[in-house]
């Protein structure tokens, strides 16, 4: 049982930046693989990046690398996405995740909780 709430959305010029957030709920928050994952209207919930529960292993679609960076902070029971030099094409509903254990990142099916969504829109 954990529960997810993100964070950070909002509208943004393109080339500019927003910081993500996603608070988890738990005692065991260290123990779980968090990522994130966006959807556009119309389009599929796809992988943006992930985080392995110590933070020592980063993952990231290649849409996002060089771009994104996905923190964790387990003190505070939480997960962060910086993205920098947004793109009209990065607008969509953000969602936070925290995957099964021993299960590849890149899979919305191996997600164990999702957060509520935060948007975001990239101004042409």
């Amino acid at each position: 049982q954990v529960q997810l709430v993100d964070s950070g959305g909002g509208l943004v010029q393109a080339g500019g930046s927003l910081r993500l957030s996603c608070a988890a709920s738990g005692r065991t928050f260290s123990s779980y693989s968090m990522g994130w994952f966006h959807q556009a209207p119309g389009k599929e919930r796809e992988f943006v990046a992930a985080i392995s529960g110590s933070g020592g292993s980063t993952y990231y679609a290649a849409s996002a690398k060089g771009r994104f960076t996905i923190s964790r902070d387990n003190a505070k029971n939480t997960v962060y996405l910086q993205m920098n030099s947004l793109k009209s094409e990065d607008t969509a509903v953000y969602y936070c995740a925290a995957y099964y254990s021993s299960s590849s990142v890149y899979y919305k099916s191996n997600v164990r909780y999702w957060g509520q969504g935060t948007q975001v829109t990239v101004s042409s």
